[in-house]
């Protein structure tokens, strides 16, 4: 423990954490593997929010996505050893696309049991209800009626076209590596994206336009 600039105590992370923390997901497998579970705790950490971010498309609320983040995470680690041997001998390891490809599944089954999907009673996403700096009340319900409704739109979505905007809108992911999770082109990837957005905004703009 170390005193900063500001004199307030520091604690100082252990140098093999540091290393983890600094190492790429494929270092990470090869430790876990190798018995470090440390580095387990590392990916954990470094794709919760991702995991989270995708799973919360197909929950209408945020403690059961919290719950099946949760749940992936257990998933993977179950099988962590088994697919993590198979994958080192032959090189790159893909972990975050097998990370994403069980979130899915978790979420689309979730969605599957719950739902029978009643998108009326979907909720808004967890921050429309925050007023923006500087933003009416009356803004503010308005955005947060937009988010509703996006939302309850994405949901109704073909499922391939769903799941290439989930893993490219909240995921983040390159067409490459969504065409690799999915196990579909990049083109294809491409194409439903545009799709997905296309009819997103004639969805979403149709009821102010009967209005």
């Amino acid at each position: 423990m170390s005193l900063g600039d500001t004199g307030r105590r520091v604690v100082a992370m252990p140098a093999r954490r540091l290393a983890l923390e600094r190492a790429p997901d494929e270092a990470l497998c090869r430790a876990f593997l190798d018995g470090e579970e440390t580095a387990f705790e590392v990916l954990v950490t470094r794709h919760r929010a991702l995991v989270f971010s995708l799973v919360r498309r197909y929950a209408t609320r945020p403690e059961d996505a919290a719950d099946l983040t949760q749940a992936a995470f257990l998933r993977a680690l179950e099988a962590s050893r088994r697919v993590f041997a198979r994958w080192i001998p032959r090189g790159p390891t893909p972990f975050r696309a097998w990370l994403v490809r069980i979130a899915l599944n978790l979420a689309k089954n979730h969605a599957r049991n719950t739902r029978r999907w009643r998108p009326v009673l979907v909720e808004a996403p967890d921050d429309a209800a925050t007023e923006a700096p500087g933003e009416s009340a009356q803004e503010g319900l308005e955005r947060s009626e937009q988010a509703r409704r996006v939302r309850e739109e994405v949901l109704l979505l073909p499922r391939r076209q769903r799941e290439v905007l989930t893993l490219r809108v909240d995921g983040a992911l390159a067409f490459k590596d969504i065409a690799e999770t999915l196990g579909i082109t990049e083109n294809n990837a491409k194409v439903q994206f545009h799709l997905a957005v296309k009819r997103l905004k004639a969805r979403v703009a149709e009821p102010e336009e009967k209005q």
